[in-house]
C-alpha cells in the first residue's frame, strides 16, 4: 500500500457521505414540497452544498432544476430568500410553535427558550434580502 492510499480512501468515503446526505436532503425537500409546514428550499440548498463536494452532475441538476433551481441560485448569488419561501418559512415557524405549545405543554422556561430560538431563526429569515426580480 502506498502512502497516498489512505488519503484516497478518506476522500472516497467523504464523497460517499456527502452524496448520501445530499440524497437524504433531497428526499426531505421533496416531502416539503407537498407538506405546507415543511419548507423545501432549505433542504435543496443543503443538498446542493453536499453535491458540490461529491457529485458535480447532481449539483448541476439541482441548480438548473426548473422548480427548485431559482431559489438555490438566489441563495448562492445573493444570499436571498424568495418572498413566497420566506413567508412559508415564517408561517411554518409560527404554526410549529403553536403546535409545540399545545401538544407538549412545556413549562415556562422551555417555552421561552424555544420561542427565543425560533425568534432568532425567524429574524434571520425575515432579514435576508428577497433578491432581484423575485416574485415568488
Amino acid at each position: 500500500m502506498n502512502e497516498a492510499e489512505p488519503a484516497r480512501r478518506s476522500a472516497r468515503a467523504s464523497r460517499l457521505l456527502y452524496r448520501l446526505l445530499g440524497g437524504a436532503l433531497v428526499a426531505i425537500g421533496i416531502v416539503g414540497a407537498f407538506l405546507p409546514l415543511l419548507p423545501s428550499t432549505i433542504f435543496f440548498i443543503g443538498a446542493t452544498a453536499c453535491f458540490a463536494r461529491s457529485s458535480p452532475a447532481l449539483e448541476a441538476w439541482l441548480v438548473e432544476h426548473p422548480l427548485f433551481g431559482p431559489g438555490i441560485r438566489a441563495w448562492r448569488e445573493e444570499r436571498a430568500i424568495r418572498p413566497r419561501a420566506k413567508l412559508a418559512a415564517l408561517a411554518g415557524m409560527a404554526i410549529g410553535y403553536v403546535f409545540f405549545l399545545s401538544s407538549a405543554r412545556p413549562g415556562l422556561p422551555l417555552a421561552v427558550l424555544v420561542a427565543l430560538l425560533l425568534g432568532c431563526c425567524a429574524a434571520y429569515v425575515a432579514t435576508r434580502p428577497s433578491g432581484a426580480d423575485m416574485s415568488g
